[in-house]
């Protein structure tokens, strides 16, 4: 069974279609790309799918259950994370206040706990804290989980976004451009980061990317937006010889 099935879903702004007829079916463990020109509608298809948007037509199916219509948090719930193509953190709090605070379910304790600093709140955050730790140093970044998260290198404010978004232990994790800004050395490690943590944490990965030597490397399926419309889908391969993706994306064949 498909873990995420998404059913002809359209949006218009404005009298403009920036998605039209799109439809996604991501089984468990697959690493799918989804790329076309700036405008064709990539990051419009994840805000619906992250309950940003709501589709005017179709539906979307995760893990069984509809999920059209729901909003961001609820959606979040039920195992969906993401990543965002502008950096988006709690830029004045902590590297690890920014883990902490998407850990939305260590914490056991009431209100009163709370207020009153019982032993189970103590508990209970020593606990939060502690796993936030364990994810970063999964992206080397435990040595700097005291500093504010705006005074980071581009770099690791990706990685920092990365590691908060598997603090809401995702099936699925969605990545928007998550190499936008890094230089080559540091892409090539995000590649490898993305597939240990695939295997690791048993995601499966839908991802943006205008760097085509990572999707083409990374990815086993692709997906090709065109004016909201999907131009092509098929393995690296046929996609970096497809004479309709060459013309509108590509503008040449991809190494």
């Amino acid at each position: 069974m498909a873990l995420l099935k998404v059913e002809d879903i359209s949006i218009s702004f404005g009298g403009l279609r920036a998605v039209s007829g799109f439809n996604l079916e991501l089984k468990p463990g697959e690493l799918v790309g989804l790329i076309g020109p700036n405008g064709a509608g990539k990051t419009t298809v994840f805000n619906i799918l992250t309950g940003f948007y709501q589709p005017q037509e179709g539906r979307v199916i995760f893990d069984g259950k509809d999920i059209t219509g729901l909003g961001c948090h609820k959606i979040n719930r039920l195992g969906i994370g993401r990543t965002f193509q502008n950096i988006r953190l709690f830029n004045e709090l902590t590297v690890l206040d920014n883990v902490k605070i998407a850990y939305q379910y260590a914490g056991r304790y009431s209100w009163r706990h709370t207020i009153f600093r019982t032993g189970s709140y103590r508990r209970s955050e020593k606990e939060i804290a502690d796993w936030a730790l364990s994810r970063l140093e999964i992206f080397n970044l435990d040595g700097k989980a005291g500093e504010i998260a705006k005074n980071l290198p581009y770099g690791e404010q990706r990685r920092l976004e990365i590691a908060r978004a598997l603090a809401g232990r995702p099936k699925l994790l969605l990545l928007d451009e998550p190499a936008a800004g890094m230089n080559p050395q540091e892409t090539m490690e995000l590649l490898e980061l993305i597939k240990w943590l695939r295997k690791e944490f048993s995601l499966t990965i839908f991802l943006i990317e205008h760097d085509m030597s990572l999707v083409m490397k990374l990815c086993e399926r692709i997906l090709v937006l065109d004016y909201g419309m999907t131009i092509a889908e098929g393995s690296p391969e046929e996609i970096r010889n497809n004479p309709r993706v060459i013309e509108a994306y590509l503008g040449e064949e991809v190494s």
